[in-house]
Order: C-alpha cells, then structure tokens, then sequence
C-alpha cells in the first residue's frame, strides 16, 4: 500500500497568497483556484477586476491538471499543433493550470484565469513553488 500526501488548509492558504503576491507584484488581476487530487475545490479567489468568467476557467483548468498529471498547457499546444481531436478531450486546453506533484503523485493542482494564458502560468506557478 501506498501512503499519499494530502494538502492541508494551511497549504491551500500558502500556496494562494504566494499565487496572490505574484499576480499582485506584476499587476494583475486574475482568479486563483485550487482543487484536490479528486479535482474538488479547495480554494477560490477571484481578485478585484478580474473577469468574471475567469472564475469558472480557472477551476477547469486546474481539474485538467488532476485528470492528467500535466500542465493544462500541453493540451492548449496539442491544439494549436493542428490535433483538434484534443477539444473532444474532458479537459480545458488553455495554459495556466499546474499539478502539484509530490513524490510522483499528484495531490492536486492550481488554476489561473484572467490575464495571457503564459502569464496565468506564472502565477499557477508561483503558488505550486510555495508548497
């Protein structure tokens, strides 16, 4: 049997400020979500002036990122590659989601919406660092 880490509130809190203080430091207004290995909510924020439909993208690319083990943003390359198969795909094929990953597993994983899909990234990003 396998013993997996789970996130804690206290990891979810972590891992969406670090999230908030890099959107926050380049001036951006995004929604932060953050979901378990089961790709339930644990976390959602949307900052003032995000776009109000940033708070459902960002839940579904960080379900992406759970249902797969990758970042959403290898789907979004699929389809910009020419595999238009991947739209029929149960995932959200934008960049801006990111798994966390601890000793091989994904325990779970964090979506950003709002801005350029690279620059939800790096706020994806610097929430996962943070743990």
């Amino acid at each position: 049997m396998k013993t997996i880490q789970q996130l804690t509130l206290a990891d979810v809190k972590r891992i969406a400020a670090a999230a908030e203080a890099e959107a926050v430091a380049k001036g951006w207004a995004v929604t932060i979500a953050i979901c378990d290995a089961g790709g339930h909510p644990l976390w959602l924020q949307r900052m003032d002036g995000a776009p109000l439909m940033s708070t459902t993208i960002a839940p579904d690319k960080a379900r992406t990122c759970v249902l797969t083990g990758k970042p959403s943003k290898v789907y979004e390359d699929m389809v910009n590659n020419g595999r238009y198969a991947a739209l029929r795909l149960p995932v959200v094929p934008l960049e801006g989601g990111e798994p966390i990953i601890v000793d091989g597993t994904v325990i779970g994983a964090v979506g950003v919406s709002g801005v350029k899909a690279g620059e939800d990234a790096i706020v994806a990003r610097a929430g996962v660092a943070a743990l």
